[in-house]
């Protein structure tokens, strides 16, 4: 039992870390990226022995634990979860105030407590220190790509512009992205989770400037990775963790797209 109490009050910390930390976003204008965050959670408060064990999906137990909890948060009203990311309510940035604890935000979604009325929007999000991130290994060439999407008028490039002058060059991109998993052989590749197949390789769309592959599966359960100019030397997992646990992907059969941005190492199913 005490190893249990235990558990649940680092899970609480975690997830008050992570409403802080998508306060701490909103308070300096930045977009609040779901992996950082829940990193930062995790670096904040480590995992035991227990919690780092991997599921079978290749997922830490804790991790899988934290980001079921945030759906706490999204049901309280306090976050919400969309596409291009995570983001606090103005009632989620008053629940910092009300319940400035962990003991006392978890009280509060357990037993369904509304924000008092009178809490007012913090000046300022929740003080903490921010710990330093390692990044991504990347290539010497690379260059980043402006954050701006310039207008569609300066995008087009015209029938007659010589194809070897683009308007827009994405030094930043790899040379080739693949998703090596466990269904490399129902794409066609001769063994599963190998990099180099051609078969498990994706192709970047111009437009949104992401890696986009539509795979055909039977159901099931499945994992993969994402691997880097056809070699594990760089690879992203979950969270878009450097050489993290896989991801994981449950599927009901047919047709389904993964989507993989390199800019954040995000990837989305449609």
């Amino acid at each position: 039992m005490a190893r249990n109490a235990n558990a649940a009050d680092k899970l609480d910390l975690r997830l008050k870390a992570v409403l802080d930390g998508l306060a701490e976003a909103a308070f300096t204008d930045q977009t609040a990226d779901a992996r950082e965050v829940l990193t930062e959670a995790v670096t904040a408060v480590p995992f035991d022995e227990h919690e780092a064990a991997l599921l079978s999906g290749g997922i830490p137990r804790g991790h899988k634990a934290l980001t079921a909890a945030t759906a706490k948060l999204v049901k309280a009203g306090w976050m919400v979860k969309g596409r291009s990311g995570w983001a606090i309510t103005e009632d989620g940035l008053r629940a910092t105030v009300a319940f400035p604890t962990a003991q006392a935000l978890a009280a509060a979604l357990a037993d369904g407590t509304p924000v008092p009325a009178d809490t007012p929007v913090p000046a300022a999000a929740p003080t903490k220190k921010k710990p330093a991130r390692k990044a991504a290994p990347k290539k010497a060439s690379a260059v980043k790509a402006p954050a701006a999407k310039a207008p569609a008028a300066e995008q087009a490039v015209p029938a007659s512009a010589p194809a070897a002058e683009p308007l827009v060059v994405d030094l930043d991109q790899p040379e080739s992205v693949a998703i090596a998993g466990d269904f490399a052989s129902h794409l066609g590749a001769a063994a599963d989770w190998e990099p180099t197949a051609d078969a498990v390789q994706m192709g970047l769309d111009a437009a949104s400037r992401r890696w986009v592959r539509t795979v055909d599966l039977p159901a099931g359960h499945y994992a993969f990775k994402i691997a880097i100019n056809r070699s594990w030397d760089e690879n992203y997992g979950a969270f878009g963790a450097f050489d993290g646990p896989n991801h994981e992907l449950t599927h009901d059969g047919g047709p389904v797209t993964i989507a993989y941005d390199h800019a954040t190492k995000d990837i989305a199913y449609s």
